[in-house]
C-alpha cells in the first residue's frame, strides 16, 4: 500500500493515445490524474471518465510578478476555478511568470523588489479566490538552467519565501523535486524546510525528466524523509516515460510504496 496519494501527469505518459484514453489508463492503474491546460480539453468528457483529478494549471495568461498583467492572472484564475469545479480538482498550479510552450512568455533574467511585491499581492488575491471556492493555488518552483530560462523568482527557495510571506491557507507550494535538483539540490533538507508550505510534490528523475530510477535522485530516501516529517499528501509523477508507460508508473509506485521498500530491505540482508 502507498501511504501517499499518487498521481500521474497525463500529458507525459501513454503519449501514443488520445488524452481521454490516457486518463482512463492512469485511473485504471490506481492513480489520480494531473493535467496541464484545461481550456483546450473537453471538460465534460474528462469528467465522464470517472477519474480522480489531482491538479491542473490555475491560470491562462499574465505574470504574477508584473503589475501590468497581474489582473489577467487573477481573472483567468477565476476561470480556472470554474473549470476545476467541473472536474473536482482540489489544487491549481501557478508560476511566477507565464509559460508559452514551456518557455517564459516574457523572459526576465533578473528579479527585482517590485517583482517580489507584485507576486506577493497577486497571490494574496488568488488565495482569496481559492478560499471562496475551496481550492488551493500552488506556486510551482522551476529550474531556469535546462527547462525554463527567463523565469524570475522560480527557485524553490523563492517560491517558499513567497508562500510563507503570503501566509494564506489557500496558497501553497507545488514543490517540484526535478526542478529543485537541477537548480538547488539538497532535496531531503529542502522537503523538510518546506514542510507545511507544501501543497503537492511533483517528481521526475535527473537528467532526462523520466520516472524514478532512471537518474541520480534516490527517491526511496526522499519518500522515507517525507514519512518521517508526517507528509501524507499527494506525490505526482510529472515525468516522461523512458520506455513503456506502464513500467514507468510501476517504477514510480515502487519508489514511494513503503511495502515495496520494506520488501527490498529484507531481500538485501
Amino acid at each position: 500500500m502507498a501511504d501517499f496519494t499518487l498521481a500521474v501527469c497525463a500529458e507525459m505518459v501513454f503519449r501514443d493515445l488520445p488524452i481521454l484514453e490516457r486518463v482512463r489508463r492512469i485511473d485504471a492503474l490506481g492513480f489520480e490524474v494531473e493535467i496541464w491546460s484545461w481550456h483546450d480539453k473537453d471538460l465534460a468528457a474528462l469528467a465522464g471518465t470517472g477519474a480522480r483529478f489531482s491538479s491542473m494549471t490555475g491560470y491562462l495568461h499574465g505574470d504574477l510578478i508584473d503589475p501590468s498583467s497581474a489582473d489577467e492572472v487573477v481573472r483567468t484564475a477565476a476561470l480556472s476555478i470554474k473549470a476545476a469545479e467541473r472536474l473536482g480538482v482540489p489544487r491549481l498550479n501557478v508560476h511566477t511568470s507565464e509559460l508559452a510552450d514551456g518557455q517564459a512568455a516574457r523572459p526576465r533574467h533578473r528579479a527585482t523588489g517590485q517583482m517580489w511585491l507584485t507576486a506577493q499581492r497577486t497571490l494574496e488575491r488568488i488565495g482569496e479566490l481559492g478560499a471562496n471556492a475551496g481550492v488551493v493555488f500552488c506556486v510551482e518552483n522551476l529550474n531556469t538552467i535546462v527547462d525554463h530560462p527567463g523565469v524570475p523568482l522560480a527557485r524553490a527557495k523563492d517560491t517558499l519565501a513567497l508562500v510563507e510571506s503570503v501566509g494564506h491557507p489557500n496558497v501553497k507550494m507545488m514543490l517540484d523535486l526535478y526542478h529543485a535538483q537541477i537548480g538547488e539540490g539538497n532535496l531531503i533538507d529542502l522537503v523538510r524546510r518546506c514542510g507545511p508550505a507544501i501543497g503537492e510534490i511533483q517528481v521526475a528523475d535527473v537528467p532526462g525528466r523520466c520516472e524514478p530510477g532512471t537518474g541520480e535522485i534516490h527517491y526511496p530516501a526522499i519518500a522515507a524523509a517525507l514519512r518521517e516529517m508526517g507528509y501524507t499528501g499527494t506525490v505526482g509523477l510529472e515525468a516522461w516515460a523512458s520506455g513503456d508507460s506502464e513500467a514507468a508508473l510501476a517504477a514510480f509506485r515502487t519508489a514511494f510504496c513503503a511495502t515495496s521498500q520494506r520488501s527490498t530491505t529484507v531481500v538485501s540482508k
